[in-house]
């Protein structure tokens, strides 16, 4: 064969036996080392930390102005049948969790936050999954379930040593995910409370009008206590509230 192709047999062959004793070639680290999708992009990039400031904000607002509302008929269940299980019946909310200071102002409060909150959420989904954010932040239970499961048995001091770190960790992902859901349902049961006739195809999914109330405001209540585990998680890690600012270092 001619001399000319000896030194590219020659690299190929030195390549093969770095390989062979651990050390591998400059073919081998480009094959080891990929190029990640996110290279470049912010842990937290623009639009996400817009949105999440943006949730806060209304979701304090809806949540109070819901609270006003809610305390026209401060029970579960028809008049005259009310569910026994649910114990706070005729009690109302202490006034400083409430916003509108009477139930028109409630609702005008409410159903003009809700727009901005559906749009903030549409805007987010839309980026969430054109950006292709989803594959290091959605919740895929094949990846991520025994990482949650280990993760909780950290915070509980069951288990020794966290799981191996990640962008997320499994139980992270599982609570941002379940987030989606939450606000999915809390937007589609208060339509269903909103317009009850014309959307009557809606309040059925939900059991009748009754019925969607429950899952109104057990999704507050789901909320509540997501920005409650939420705060305290982040208290330990005051890096985070950083980077939800700055947007932190680079990919």
């Amino acid at each position: 064969m001619p001399e000319a192709h000896d030194p590219p047999l020659k690299e190929g062959r030195e390549q093969l036996i770095a390989a062979s004793k651990g050390r591998p070639g400059r073919f081998m680290a480009r094959r080891t080392q990929p190029m990640s999708a996110f290279t470049g992009r912010r842990e937290q990039p623009l639009p996400i930390r817009i949105v999440h400031w943006c949730n806060a904000v209304f979701l304090i607002l809806m949540a109070g102005s819901g609270l006003q509302i809610f305390m026209a008929y401060p029970s579960l269940g028809p008049r005259g049948a009310q569910y026994r299980w649910y114990p706070f019946q005729g009690m109302p909310t202490p006034a400083w969790t409430r916003i509108g200071g009477w139930l028109g102002g409630g609702r005008q409060w409410h159903f003009a936050i809700a727009w901005f909150f559906v749009l903030n959420g549409i805007f987010y989904l839309t980026y969430f999954f054109l950006s292709g954010e989803w594959r290091r932040r959605m919740f895929r239970p094949w990846r991520d379930a025994n990482g949650a499961i280990a993760q909780f048995l950290y915070y509980l001091r069951i288990r020794r040593m966290p799981p191996t770190k990640d962008f997320y960790n499994g139980l992270q992902r599982f609570a941002y995910t379940s987030v989606i859901i939450f606000g999915l349902l809390m937007v589609l049961s208060g339509l269903a409370i909103y317009k009850p006739v014309q959307l009557h195809f809606l309040t059925l999914l939900f059991g009748g009008y009754d019925g969607a109330r429950v899952i109104h405001l057990a999704g507050l209540c789901l909320f509540t206590m997501f920005l409650a585990a939420h705060l305290v998680l982040v208290s330990m890690h005051p890096r985070e509230i950083l980077n939800m600012i700055t947007g932190g270092p680079r990919e």
